[in-house]
């Protein structure tokens, strides 16, 4: 059986969430870090792979709505039992990639001088 591929489910939401927390990281290295999560994220044991998508289909309907990333980041604040994990999942792996290869990279995404 053929497993479901991340990029589609993960790519747009840590593409999103990248832009807020990173909005002068570089169109190219964005890419490259979204590539980087949804590499990660098809490595994971099928078990935890499995709820990981199936969190991260959840926003990734809330964010093909127009306006959708506002209910998404109300959502990420809310103390709900693994939905709030999804965006720290997210977020550290792509936070670690940036600094890994491009330590000198500004807190907000810009590449240093």
């Amino acid at each position: 059986m053929r497993q479901v591929s991340a990029p589609p489910v993960v790519g747009s939401f840590a593409d999103r969430l990248l832009a807020d927390d990173l909005p002068d990281l570089l169109p190219a290295r964005k890419r490259e870090v979204v590539a980087f999560i949804a590499h990660r994220v098809d490595g994971l044991p099928s078990f935890t792979r499995f709820g990981v998508l199936a969190i991260g289909t959840t926003f990734r309907m809330l964010l093909a709505v127009p306006g959708g990333w506002l209910p998404a980041k109300v959502l990420m604040k809310l103390p709900l039992p693994f939905v709030g994990e999804y965006p720290r999942l997210v977020r550290s792996l792509g936070f670690a990639y940036v600094w890994e290869h491009w330590p000198d990279t500004t807190p907000t995404g810009r590449a240093a001088a």
